[in-house]
């Protein structure tokens, strides 16, 4: 568990991590975004305002530690779903930005369901943004296509979904690279943030072959169920792994770098 202030609308915000996710404290969200002194008063009214809000509080809102200058304590916390649903009951000028925003999202999601290919352009466009070069963004765009269509071949072979996602992609990325995930991020001195988003351009490139091969793998061999995929998966990470290695002997330097994008942008200055 770790705890961390942010600040919003000038107001601290508490929150905890829980299971890999954020949570915050309903009552500092609260209190950024209404007059009142009494955000216990405020939720009290606020759920019996918005009856189907009030039924699935406990849901939406269990108690976790939060870590406090008194120590920890138990609070009501939500993860970002929750918040964005908490707010869409709270009729103050402050939160009037926030429900514009969701109800912009929400209508982008839908024309994006409709034609995919604005959900590629708004990605590159994102990663242009960040400061990313648009060499690095080809790559990582075709990485994410090639991902894509992995994860929907392990969709039609019943390969159950995030738990059994997470374990194959962690035996192709061990095989290709030496490192699970988990084990990549630490090496790169990350948290939280997307491991792919902070590899090199060389790593990027070999990050897709392993992937690109279990598919054909797992279509060639008709496999079925989460075993005889995870046997694809090594198959096709060692293929990437055995070409990571050649190329390593002949250039005398590791593919795999503790280099990030915060450590590379720094040095282009």
């Amino acid at each position: 568990m770790d705890s961390k202030l942010i600040v919003f609308q000038n107001k601290e915000i508490r929150r905890t991590l829980h299971n890999g996710e954020w949570w915050f404290v309903v009552e500092d969200v609260v209190l950024a975004l209404i007059d009142s002194k009494d955000p216990k008063q405020y939720i009290k009214r606020m759920r019996q305002r918005d009856p189907e809000l009030g039924k699935g509080w406990v849901q939406i809102v269990p108690t976790l530690s939060v870590k406090t200058p008194g120590g920890l304590q138990r609070m009501s916390c939500a993860n970002t779903e929750g918040i964005f649903r908490i707010i869409q009951s709270i009729p103050s000028p402050k939160a009037e930005p926030f429900k514009r925003w969701l109800a912009k999202v929400g209508y982008e999601r839908v024309q994006e369901i409709e034609n995919p290919e604005l959900a590629t352009a708004r990605t590159r466009e994102l990663y242009r943004a960040k400061g990313y070069s648009e060499a690095w963004i080809e790559k990582r765009m075709r990485g994410i296509a090639v991902r894509a269509e992995l994860t929907e071949e392990w969709k039609n072979r019943d390969v159950g979904e995030a738990p059994e996602y997470a374990i194959l992609t962690a035996e192709i990325s061990k095989a290709a690279f030496g490192m699970t995930p988990t084990e990549y991020k630490a090496f790169k001195g990350l948290e939280r943030e997307n491991l792919r988003d902070h590899m090199t351009d060389l790593e990027l490139i070999f990050s897709m072959p392993g992937e690109a091969a279990t598919t054909e793998i797992a279509r060639k061999q008709d496999t079925q169920g989460f075993a005889e995929n995870r046997t694809a998966a090594r198959k096709g990470g060692k293929i990437a792994g055995d070409a990571r290695e050649k190329l390593e002997v002949e250039t005398g330097e590791p593919v795999s770098t503790s280099e990030n994008f915060r450590s590379q942008r720094g040095r282009r200055g």
